[in-house]
């Protein structure tokens, strides 16, 4: 599996201006901070800090071969496949720094094996697909946050692990738990620190993908800009789990 269409540095920049002074202290709460110090299993409702304090748009970045329209509204998007759990909490705000509610946010990304669910082989393993396992989305609660629980991603040929996201206003939740309408004001890729990806890889079943891995200086869309390109912070260890927060700068 080549993510030809990831090969491309980005889709296009969106950026504003960065709070000046004293705001400057708040606004570490968006850099990334990863860590592989072993940690409790992660409350199901996560609320990343202070998400007003960010003021810069988060880099849109394309949407690669992979994706599935017809994704299911749900917080868990596991399906029973096998990895390391990773709870998700990213936080939608808007340009003026506000929090949106019940925005649609939509995450896809490929399995332990490196195989995305609908194109199921294209990394050299051969296994059931559904066409929906790792993928789907949640509205933000009043806090503006999205939580979900996924799996560590693995990794193919040409990528360094990622995870795919939209985020979509205005949508419909439709009778098959799906989502219809709506308009898509973000579509970007999360990324995690080397160090705890390195940790994963060595544990099973990550330890199976045999397919030489990219790291995240050797990607061709990752640009080393830390959160405002979609790195996240995630604490965690390979045996209790991971948490990723990261706040998401939509232009809306």
């Amino acid at each position: 599996m080549t993510d030809t269409s990831d090969g491309a540095r980005s889709v296009g920049r969106r950026t504003v201006l960065v709070a000046t002074g004293t705001t400057a202290a708040a606004l570490a709460v968006g850099a990334a901070v990863s860590t592989e110090a072993p940690a409790a299993a992660a409350a199901p409702d996560l609320q990343p800090a202070a998400a007003a304090a960010v003021c810069t748009l988060t880099e849109e970045q394309t949407e690669g071969p992979y994706y599935l329209d017809g994704a299911l509204v749900r917080t868990n998007i596991t399906e029973g496949k096998s990895g390391i759990t990773l709870k998700l909490a990213l936080t939608v705000v808007n340009s003026a720094c506000t929090v949106i509610p019940n925005a649609l946010v939509e995450v896809w990304h490929a399995d332990s094996l490196g195989e995305y669910s609908g194109y199921v082989g294209a990394n050299g393993h051969s296994e059931a697909d559904d066409g929906t396992f790792l993928r789907g989305g949640v509205l933000t609660n009043s806090s503006g946050v999205a939580n979900i629980t996924t799996i560590y991603p693995g990794w193919y040929r040409g990528r360094c692990i990622h995870i795919h996201v939209k985020v979509h206003t205005g949508v419909t939740l439709t009778s098959n738990g799906s989502f219809t309408g709506g308009t898509t004001v973000h579509t970007g890729q999360l990324f995690i620190n080397e160090t705890i990806t390195t940790a994963v890889a060595k544990v099973s079943p990550y330890s199976a993908n045999t397919v030489t891995r990219t790291t995240l200086a050797q990607d061709s869309v990752y640009d080393d800009a830390g959160a405002s390109s979609g790195l996240m912070t995630v604490t965690g260890s390979t045996t209790a789990g991971y948490t990723g927060t990261l706040t998401l700068g939509v232009s809306s």
